[in-house]
């Protein structure tokens, strides 16, 4: 397939620029396929096993479409954990960076009620939430829904999986009968096939294969523990294994300052790589972590892209990815060369179904290990 370039997609110049921003110059392929038919109003099924990628896929014309000069909610993004509403949400921010007047709200669970009601009113264009929290809302008559132009069903058979599709469905009859409807799933399930019949217009469909990457050279496995058992977990296997050289991954850059904090404490020789860094000291953290004077790199996502250390021995998912091309990436950046490596995820009993989700992908195979006993009591 012929490269997309976003400069050739016919958007803003404050959008382009924004992408720029980002690192971006070529679409991927799903965003390359949807982005088109999405900036022309079209209700879309975008299939695809990977993550990455499909965020900007519908963010990036959402954003497109947008009435600055209207104060009401104009797009609305349902997602299955407050995680990916957090990470969707700061995605649109970036693609914001260019654009006066819009605005991006994230509305979920276990956020404070009054921060969000303040957020609110605003009056922001966008509304990423979480089922739940979306019809707290509505039932308080904080969120109008009577203006929104699409609608988006983020990791769709998920939000099945875990029994929204009553909240979705009563959601969408706060929305005009006239919108665009977007579902984004990994699988098309019959429960989505309703969905579509029922919600969607001549929905354009778009599948995209994985590309094939080999993951034969590392060791995976997985504990599932408690949060607060993490780092204790995580020294023991630094001691047990003694690795020269680890990249540990978290979410957040806030997670990953904390992370660095407390392991210096602990007399390891560990930096941090997150996206609020400014981009000379990341270079110079980089330039250390692979000369091998920093031992481990606790990064996030966005800032360990590109990577390539070809001698790192193990990658630790302090914090579960939030989707499964996160994970692949994360893992691959060991076991190169030819090179064996180990890569260990840590996993909290509340984001078991995620990691199930994550086994459904062939390419990903964990093996579960016991804890030893000093992590096993929370």
């Amino acid at each position: 397939m012929t490269a997309v370039l976003f400069k050739d997609l016919s958007l803003s110049e404050s959008l382009n620029q924004a992408i720029i921003d980002m690192g971006f110059e070529e679409a991927s392929d799903i965003q390359g396929q949807t982005i088109p038919p999405l900036l022309a109003g079209r209700d879309l099924i975008g299939q695809a096993q990977t993550g990455t990628g499909k965020t900007c896929a519908f963010a990036i014309p959402i954003v497109e479409r947008i009435d600055p000069l209207s104060k009401n909610v104009q797009a609305l993004v349902l997602c299955p954990t407050r995680e990916l509403a957090v990470q969707v949400a700061e995605e649109f921010r970036k693609l914001l960076k260019h654009k006066r007047f819009i605005s991006v709200v994230a509305i979920y669970g276990g956020d404070p009620i009054q921060k969000q009601l303040r957020a609110l009113q605003k009056r922001p264009q966008i509304i990423v939430g979480t089922p739940g929290r979306v019809i707290d809302h509505l039932g308080r008559k904080t969120l109008r829904l009577n203006a929104v132009k699409s609608v988006v069903l983020d990791e769709a058979d998920e939000m099945l999986n875990m029994g929204f599709v009553e909240d979705i469905e009563k959601i969408l009859a706060f929305t005009p009968k006239e919108r665009q409807t977007i579902f984004f799933s990994a699988t098309l399930p019959k429960a989505i096939l309703d969905l579509k019949d029922r919600y969607q217009n001549d929905p354009v469909h778009i599948q995209v294969a994985r590309q094939k990457r080999t993951t034969a050279l590392i060791d995976a496995s997985y504990y599932e523990i408690h949060r607060r058992k993490k780092m204790e977990m995580l020294v023991y296997l630094l001691e047990q294994h003694q690795f020269q050289l680890g990249l540990i991954f978290c979410n957040t850059k806030m997670q990953v300052e904390e992370l660095v904090e407390r392991l210096q404490v602990k007399g390891y020789s560990a930096e941090g790589l997150h996206g609020g860094m400014p981009q000379r000291k990341r270079d110079q953290v980089m330039q250390r972590f692979r000369k091998g004077t920093v031992h481990f790199l606790i990064a996030t996502d966005v800032a360990a892209r590109g990577i390539d250390v070809s001698n790192i021995e193990a990658v630790f998912n302090y914090d579960l990815p939030l989707d499964q091309e996160f994970y692949i990436h994360r893992v691959g950046r060991t076991g190169r060369a030819g090179k064996s490596g180990m890569a260990i995820t840590f996993v909290e009993k509340s984001q078991l179904p995620r990691l199930r989700n994550f086994l459904r992908c062939p390419e990903i195979s964990l093996r579960r290990e016991n804890l030893p006993l000093l992590a096993q009591q929370a």
